[in-house]
């Protein structure tokens, strides 16, 4: 997919398999490169997925970024998950989620809904960390004014 078109293609094809608009296939015997791609394409599996070039740039990363990553290993070492359980999580977001938020923002999202869905935590205790995290950097409340 090198271009705006191919990938519009792309994603035309696979659009044809979906359960609203499809094409009935008699045990087809050929299958073209594009129909084999588009049937092998998962609708939530949106990790790995063809996309647009996007220019690569340095970054340095920020703080909350760092930290998002050691607390993430951290989850790992301990045992809450493996790397490939937190790629599954990620890719389980959906695309909206997961081209909208940033890299390390969809690992925080992701650690916070497996702690709570493996009942290590519970949402109430979750936000009272985010409160209390948020008024000791100064970043207001959970509703995003200032304290």
């Amino acid at each position: 997919m090198n271009s705006p078109a191919d990938f519009e293609a792309q994603a035309n094809r696979v659009a044809e398999y979906g359960p609203v608009h499809h094409v009935e296939m008699d045990s087809p015997y050929y299958l073209s490169n594009s129909a084999f791609d588009a049937l092998r394409h998962v609708l939530h599996d949106v990790g790995g997925q063809n996309a647009l070039p996007v220019k690569y740039e340095e970054k340095v990363e920020e703080d909350w970024e760092m930290s998002t990553y050691v607390t993430c290993e951290c989850l790992g070492w301990r045992g809450v998950w493996n790397s490939e359980e937190r790629r599954r999580a990620e890719n389980d977001l959906g695309a909206t989620l997961y081209f909208g938020l940033p890299y390390y923002a969809r690992w925080i999202t992701v650690a916070a809904k497996t702690l709570i869905n493996k009942g290590l935590i519970t949402p109430d205790e979750l936000s009272a960390k985010i409160d209390e995290v948020r008024a000791r950097s100064g970043g207001g409340n959970a509703t995003g004014g200032q304290s």
